[in-house]
């Protein structure tokens, strides 16, 4: 046993009122705790509806470390699975998606399991006559992820079969789905443009940490989204202002803008960043857009709706959100200093065709592999990543703006700049990463 399995004194000792200790990044140990313990109790998102439209629909993914199926089965609910044969353990599902019809069949001996993982069939079953099958595990089919919630098409579960529920779990913070949702005429969304990926070499949480973090835009990013504004100053005058220039400008604000457009914590580690004011909240208005949300929801629900306008909102653990441009990012933990990062977009159904043209250019200037705005935070992750082992420094700072009064697992608003999200999230991790462990008396 290693110096923090099992012992849960020693994992919330890393994590002081404002500083959280290095190991939480570096550690393989507490990485392994993480897969076990914070991925398997809280509520994590899985997939969207949009992508399983019909009956047979597959679409495999990971919850933590564990290869899961998300399948729309033959009564039209969703389902979520362990991807693994019962018989000898191989991945059932191959693809990312699909269309399995209406079973899947494994692809090393022929064992076929209905949609809801339940065994169907065995090739040459008299084999196992008078064997005690029928009371085996295999006989039982692919494992069905008992806890799964979908909640306005976005299809989220939790690995443990007992624990916090998702209501409890996710709170207040579920506004920002609504809003993004409401977004659409129609009051839909759809996955659209496919899904943008690439691996930063740094550890899940530097990601996280970086959607809250307002005080590097201006720093990290003068170089790239400085560049393009100033290219931008130069053009004639009476030039149109390019789509590509309102989405960048935004990132050179100065701390001023950052300090007013606030921060608002929730409990378990949710939060976002702009509640009353945001990088989003200047975008050239679309005339035919306000006119079909004025039908659809009336004059001032539709205003209500759309001067709602976020940031980053964070759902802890490893899900961030923009509902005003419909994009979401998935950072997936593949070792301690190395996580994928998926970019997702999504299509307002009913909704000018403009709208979904502007998020699909946002993910490929600030969220794409080939983006220009995301090498730089890759950049200072990397660079972080490598210099968290050095013997020099042993604590990471994340005291701006700290109050020994602040509250703890309570919604809250305050400044802009001030890292009380990322003193949330820490407060999480340590609270999941620690349940069912028994306290040495």
């Amino acid at each position: 046993m290693g110096k923090y399995r099992g012992n849960p004194q020693a994992i919330r000792a890393l994590v002081r009122e404002a500083e959280v200790h290095k190991d939480t990044y570096i550690d393989q140990e507490l990485f392994e705790l993480e897969m076990e313990q914070l991925f398997a109790n809280a509520w994590i998102y899985v997939g969207h509806a949009s992508q399983v439209p019909n009956k047979g629909d597959f679409y495999t993914t990971t919850v933590g470390s564990e290869p899961v199926v998300m399948v729309r089965h033959s009564d039209d609910t969703i389902r979520v699975l362990y991807n693994r044969c019962p018989h000898k353990g191989v991945k059932v599902a191959g693809e990312t998606c699909g269309n399995t019809g209406k079973f899947f069949r494994c692809p090393y001996h022929a064992w076929t399991f209905k949609t809801d993982g339940s065994l169907l069939a065995i090739p040459l079953k008299k084999g196992y006559e008078n064997t005690g099958f029928d009371g085996c595990e295999a006989s039982h089919g692919m494992a069905a992820v008992g806890n799964v919630k979908v909640y306005r098409d976005f299809v989220f579960c939790r690995l443990n079969p007992s624990g916090i529920s998702f209501e409890e779990y996710f709170g207040e913070s579920l506004s920002t789905i609504d809003n993004m949702v409401d977004r659409s005429p129609a009051g839909k969304l759809e996955i659209a443009g496919g899904v943008l990926r690439y691996i930063n070499h740094c550890n899940w949480k530097m990601l996280v940490d970086n959607q809250t973090d307002t005080c590097h835009p201006m720093v990290a990013h003068e170089s790239s989204a400085g560049t393009a504004v100033a290219v931008w100053n130069e053009a004639p005058e009476g030039t149109p202002k390019p789509m590509a220039v309102e989405l960048f400008a935004p990132f050179t604000s100065p701390y001023e803008f950052f300090e007013g457009m606030g921060i608002r914590v929730w409990p378990n580690g949710h939060g976002h960043t702009g509640v009353s004011n945001s990088i989003h909240a200047s975008y050239s208005a679309v005339p035919e857009y306000w006119d079909a949300m004025v039908a659809a929801y009336g004059e001032a629900r539709a205003k209500e709706i759309l001067g709602e306008c976020r940031h980053n909102t964070v759902y802890f653990p490893n899900m961030t959100m923009k509902g005003p441009i419909q994009a979401m990012r998935l950072f997936k933990p593949l070792g301690p200093d190395k996580t994928l990062v998926e970019s997702w977009t999504f299509r307002l159904v009913g909704a000018p065709d403009v709208l979904l043209e502007r998020t699909l250019m946002y993910s490929r200037l600030i969220n794409a592999p080939t983006s220009v705005v995301a090498h730089d935070d890759t950049e200072m992750y990397e660079r972080a990543q490598e210099a968290l082992t050095s013997r020099g420094r042993d604590w990471i700072n994340i005291q701006r703006l700290y109050d020994p009064d602040e509250p703890r697992n309570a919604t809250a608003v305050t400044n802009g700049t001030n890292e009380l999200q990322m003193r949330n999230q820490m407060r999480a991790w340590a609270e999941f990463m620690t349940i069912g462990m028994a306290d040495e008396k």
